[in-house]
């Protein structure tokens, strides 16, 4: 048997965590998550946006969300911006840490859409609406794993 997932996700549930630290790049990527999701099938009701102060609340409301159990993926999507001091490095790390640890720990897909850039011109450009925008990425990686996950609950 082999499986995979599908760009089809039409009644799927989706939590999107949002930080609102450096909103005019965070916004971008929401827009393009939200864009892949509509395209995707996946109705309005059907996606809760969080917007959390920055990218190291992401991973706590994700797992929240997660582990309520009505989520079938979420989408984190947050934007770290190198400046001159180790801040960036330990966020960074922290934050990407944790949301593949929410994953592991309950089964629920956590898609990584935190952009860790070193200056505004990259994130912004990894923000853009076109089809180079890392929420549109992470939202499907999202939708090919829930629906993965669905194929994999109805196979065995």
């Amino acid at each position: 048997m082999e499986l995979q997932g599908t760009m089809q996700a039409t009644g799927c549930r989706f939590g999107i965590v949002v930080s609102q630290f450096n909103a005019e790049v965070t916004e971008g990527l929401l827009r393009g998550a939200r864009a892949v999701l509509a395209g995707a099938g996946v109705a309005d009701a059907d996606v809760s946006v969080v917007r959390v102060p920055g990218a190291f609340e992401i991973p706590l409301v994700a797992r929240k969300l997660a582990e309520g159990k009505r989520i079938d993926a979420v989408i984190a999507l947050g934007c770290l911006i190198k400046g001159d001091t180790m801040h960036f490095e330990y966020i960074a790390s922290a934050t990407s840490t944790a949301i593949m640890e929410v994953a592991t720990a309950t089964g629920v897909p956590v898609a990584f859409g935190v952009l860790t850039t070193l200056t505004e011109e990259q994130a912004l450009a990894r923000a853009a609406d076109d089809e180079q925008n890392k929420g549109r990425e992470a939202a499907r990686a999202a939708v090919e794993m829930a629906t993965l996950l669905r194929r994999m609950w109805q196979a065995v």
